[in-house]
C-alpha cells in the first residue's frame, strides 16, 4: 500500500439520483418516495468514508441543476470529496443526472429497478478532465476503484478508466475491478469492450465478480452448475478463479459474494476470497433484508477497507461479508457503518441492544 496518501479511495463514476417507495411499496402504485444519491462505485468508497478515511469521487455535474446540488451535498455529508467539471444543460433534452426508480420488493413480491438514463452526463466523463498528476502523484491515493458499469457506459467512459487506471497503477496506486456485467452496456461493443476489460482486469490488485461477470465480461469458460446448491458454486467458481489467475496474475485478490434469494426478505449470504494463493470461504447464513441493492457494493467496500488496514485474507472477508449485510439492512445503496464494532457485531451474530 502507497503511504501518505490523502484519498484512502478514489474512484470514476457517474453520480445520479435514486426514488425509493416508503413502506416497500410497489413503484407503479406508489405515491411517497425516498430520494437518495447513488452510484455503483461511491456505494464501495462509503464503507471507508464513514470510517473516517478520506475519499475522492472523480465525476461530473450539471451546471445550475438542483440535483446537482443535491448530489454533491449528500457526497460532503458522506465524507467523500468530489471533483468534476460542470456542463450547461442544454435545456430540457439535454444533458441530466440519471434516475433510478427501484422498490424493495416484499416476500414473493420481487423487487423491481428502472432506470432512466437518457441524456447522463456521465457518460461524457474524459480523463483530461481530471488534474491526475496531481490527485494520484501529489496527494496520493490508496486504492483506485473501478467497476463495470462506469467503464462500459459509453466510448469515453470506457477511456476515461483505461487512462486512469494507467496514471494510477504508475504512482503506485492499488487498483480494484468489479466487472460488474450489464448486457445493456455491452450490446453492439462487445469486440472493444472484451478488450478494454482485459487491460483494466490486467492492472488490477484486486478483481471481485461473480462466474457470469468472468466469462460474459473476459472471455473464460466456467463449469456448469445446475440448481441452487451454494455448495456446488463454491467449487465451481475455485475452478473459475483458478483460470483466471493464470491470465491476470498481477491480482492479489479474487473474490464474490453467494446469494440464494429465499424471498425478498431473506436471503442467504455468503462470499469466496482467493487472496495471496490462499482460499478463504464465508459459507453462506440466512440474512434478513430491507432492500438488497447495493449489497455487493457493501460487499466490496468492507474487503476494500481491510486491505487499506492491511489486514489478512480471513478478516477481509469477514469484515466484507458483514458490510455487505449492512448495505442490506438499509435503503440507502450502501453501507454505512457507525464504527468498526457495529460491522464485527453483525458478522458475530449479535443483535442485542447497545447501551
Amino acid at each position: 500500500m502507497k503511504e501518505s496518501c490523502r484519498y484512502a479511495i478514489a474512484c470514476v463514476t457517474s453520480m445520479g439520483v435514486r426514488l425509493t417507495p416508503e413502506n416497500r411499496m410497489p413503484v407503479h402504485n406508489s405515491r411517497h418516495f425516498i430520494l437518495s444519491s447513488s452510484s455503483a462505485e461511491t456505494n464501495v468508497l462509503n464503507v471507508t468514508s464513514s470510517l473516517g478515511k478520506e475519499c475522492l469521487a472523480l465525476t461530473k455535474f450539471v451546471k445550475g441543476s438542483p440535483i446537482a446540488l443535491f448530489l454533491k451535498n449528500d457526497l460532503r455529508a458522506r465524507n467523500i470529496r468530489y471533483e468534476g467539471i460542470e456542463v450547461a444543460p442544454d435545456g430540457p433534452w439535454g444533458c441530466r443526472h440519471q434516475f433510478n426508480i427501484a422498490d424493495s420488493g416484499v416476500g414473493y413480491r420481487a423487487p423491481r429497478v428502472y432506470n432512466d438514463r437518457a441524456g447522463e452526463v456521465g457518460r461524457t466523463l474524459h480523463a483530461d478532465e481530471f488534474d491526475l498528476d496531481r490527485i494520484f502523484g501529489q496527494e496520493g491515493v490508496g486504492i483506485l476503484h473501478l467497476s463495470g458499469l462506469i467503464a462500459a457506459m459509453s466510448e469515453e467512459t470506457t477511456e476515461c478508466c483505461l487512462k486512469v487506471a494507467e496514471v494510477a497503477k504508475a504512482n503506485g496506486t492499488l487498483v480494484s475491478f468489479d466487472l460488474n456485467y450489464r448486457a445493456s452496456f455491452w450490446k453492439g461493443r462487445e469486440a472493444e469492450l472484451r478488450e478494454a476489460f482485459h487491460r483494466l482486469a490486467s492492472m488490477a490488485d484486486v478483481l471481485v465478480g461473480n462466474e457470469e461477470d468472468f466469462q460474459l465480461c473476459l472471455g473464460f469458460k466456467g463449469p456448469e452448475v445446475a440448481g441452487k446448491d451454494l455448495s456446488n458454486k463454491i467449487e465451481s467458481f475455485k475452478q473459475m478463479i483458478m483460470q483466471v489467475r493464470e491470465e491476470y496474475p498481477n491480482a492479489r485478490m479474487y473474490g464474490t459474494t453467494l446469494r440464494q434469494v429465499l424471498s425478498a426478505n431473506e436471503h442467504l449470504w455468503g462470499g469466496i476470497l482467493l487472496a495471496d494463493g490462499e482460499w478463504y470461504v464465508e459459507e453462506p447464513r440466512p440474512i434478513q433484508v430491507m432492500d438488497r441493492i447495493g449489497g455487493g457494493d457493501g460487499f466490496t467496500g468492507g474487503l476494500l477497507y481491510g486491505v487499506l488496514q492491511g489486514w489478512p485474507g480471513d478478516k477481509c472477508l469477514q469484515f466484507a461479508w458483514a458490510t455487505g449485510v449492512l448495505a442490506a439492512s438499509s435503503l440507502n445503496d450502501y453501507a454505512e457503518p457507525a464504527d468498526e464494532k457495529q460491522v464485527w457485531d453483525i458478522y458475530a451474530g449479535n443483535a442485542r441492544v447497545q447501551r
